[in-house]
C-alpha cells in the first residue's frame, strides 16, 4: 500500500504499489513490482490527480478518503489517459459526483474509447499555459505530446514548485523499493520514452524556468530533493548523450568461440585503460537492460555469428530495438563469425544505415569458425581504438 504520504504540506501521494505484477506491459520485466501513482493537493479546492491502473481502484479511493478527512475533491485531474493511470475514472466519478474531470482535449478522446465516456456534462479541457486555481495553490499546465502518448499533459504547482510530470521522470518499482533510482529509470526511459527524445528535450525547455523543488511522476517515488540531478540525466539521455565514460558489449555466441573474443576483448579494453566495461549476452541477459546500457555508453561493441545469411536472431532483435528508439551519436564497433561466407559485420552494419551519426570503427575482427592468432592481434588493435 502507498497511502497519505506527504510530498509537502497539503500535497499527499495517494497511489498504489503492484507487488504482484512481473512484466509491465506485457515485456518489460520488474522484479520489484510497479507503482501506479495518484496524487491530491488539499487546498481550498481539492485536486486528485490520475486514477491508477484497474485491479486498485478500491484501496486508491480508499486512500483518497483518508486524506480527505470527510471533504470530497473538485477536480480528477487526468495526465495521461493510458489505463495505468485512468482505469478507475468511472468508479471515482460515481463516488464523486458533483468532481470536474479536467484533462486534454486528445485524452478526453481516448478516455472515450477506452471507458465510453468523455464527461461532457462535467469537464474542463486545458491546453498549453492554461492555469486551474485551487486557493493558495494554482496549476498550470504544459502540452507533451508523445511523452509518450500523444495527449499527455504535465502540471506546475506555482506555489511549491511541484511538477506532476505523468511519465517522465518514472521509474520501474514500487514507491518503497530499495534501490538506486537511475539504474531502473533508465530502463524504463529508454524501453518505453526513447524514441521520443526530441519531445522531450522539447518538453525540458518548457519548463527550463521554473524552480522545481519535487518531481511527482506516475511511476516510482516522488524526488523531493537534488531535481537539478534528475534533469540533467533526462537532459541526456533525451539528447542521445553519452552518460558514463566507457565500452558496452553486446554479443551472441553459439559454441562459445565469439564469447571467447569476447572476453578477450573486455580483458585488453582493460588493460587499456578502459574506465567500464559492461557486458551484455543478448540470448539470456534481460533485452531491456542491453538497450539501457547500449545508449548509456559513448562506445559500443556488436559481436555475433552470421546465421541463415543474416546474424544470430537475439542480435537482430537488439539492433531493431535500438533503431527503434532511435539509436544516434554513438561509436560502434564490430565482431563476426562465420565457418563459411560471413556476412554478420555487414549486415548489422547496414541495419543502422537510417541511424545518425554512428561512427564505425576503423577496426573489425573476422572470426573463421575460432578465434585465431591473426583475431587475437585484429582484437588488440580494436581494443587501443576504443580506448582512445
Amino acid at each position: 500500500m502507498n497511502k497519505k504520504i506527504n510530498i509537502t504540506a497539503d500535497i499527499f501521494s495517494v497511489g498504489v504499489n503492484d507487488y504482484a505484477v512481473k512484466l509491465f506491459e506485457g515485456q518489460f520485466k520488474v522484479e520489484k513490482g510497479m507503482a501506479y501513482n495518484s496524487y491530491l493537493i488539499k487546498d481550498n479546492r481539492i485536486a486528485v490527480f490520475d486514477a491508477v491502473g484497474g485491479n486498485f481502484g478500491e484501496e486508491w479511493l480508499n486512500n483518497i478518503a483518508e486524506v480527505l478527512d470527510g471533504r470530497t475533491p473538485d477536480y480528477l485531474i487526468i495526465l495521461h489517459a493510458e489505463p495505468d493511470h485512468s482505469a478507475n475514472i468511472l468508479k471515482f466519478a460515481e463516488k464523486y459526483p458533483k468532481a470536474v474531470v479536467v484533462s486534454s482535449a486528445k485524452a478526453f478522446g481516448l478516455i472515450k474509447n477506452f471507458y465510453g465516456e468523455d464527461f461532457a456534462d462535467r469537464r474542463i479541457i486545458v491546453a498549453e499555459n492554461d492555469t486551474l486555481d485551487l486557493g493558495a495553490h494554482k496549476l498550470k499546465f504544459f502540452a507533451a505530446p508523445m511523452v509518450h502518448w500523444p495527449e499527455v499533459t504535465v502540471a506546475y504547482d506555482q506555489r511549491d514548485g511541484v511538477l506532476f510530470s505523468a511519465d517522465a521522470f518514472g521509474k520501474f518499482g514500487t514507491t518503497d523499493a530499495d534501490e538506486d533510482w537511475a539504474c531502473e529509470a533508465r530502463r524504463y526511459y529508454f524501453g518505453i520514452v526513447g524514441k521520443y527524445g526530441a519531445q522531450v528535450q522539447t518538453l525540458l525547455k518548457k519548463l527550463s524556468d521554473l524552480k522545481i523543488n519535487a518531481i511527482c511522476a506516475l511511476h516510482g517515488p516522488a524526488l523531493t530533493e537534488n531535481t537539478d540531478y534528475y534533469l540533467g540525466l533526462y537532459n541526456t539521455w533525451s539528447s542521445y548523450g553519452t552518460e558514463t565514460d566507457g565500452v558496452f558489449i553486446a554479443y551472441t555466441s553459439v559454441y562459445g568461440h565469439t564469447k571467447a573474443a569476447v572476453d578477450l576483448l573486455a580483458e585488453k579494453l582493460k588493460e587499456n585503460g578502459c574506465p567500464k566495461i559492461a557486458v551484455a549476452d543478448l540470448s539470456i541477459d534481460d533485452m531491456a537492460e542491453a538497450v539501457e546500457d547500449a545508449f548509456r555508453y559513448g562506445k559500443m561493441v556488436l559481436a555475433t555469428t552470421t546465421y541463415n545469411g543474416g546474424i544470430f536472431p537475439f542480435m537482430k532483435r537488439f539492433i531493431d530495438e535500438l533503431s527503434e528508439r532511435n539509436y544516434k551519436n554513438k561509436t560502434v564497433a564490430l565482431i563476426e563469425n562465420g565457418s563459411w561466407a560471413p556476412v554478420a559485420a555487414k549486415v548489422m552494419k547496414e541495419m543502422f544505415s537510417k541511424s545518425v551519426n554512428i561512427v564505425f570503427t576503423e577496426n573489425c575482427v573476422k572470426i573463421l569458425s575460432s578465434v585465431s592468432e591473426e583475431n587475437k592481434k585484429e582484437i588488440e588493435e580494436l581494443a587501443k581504438e576504443l580506448c582512445r
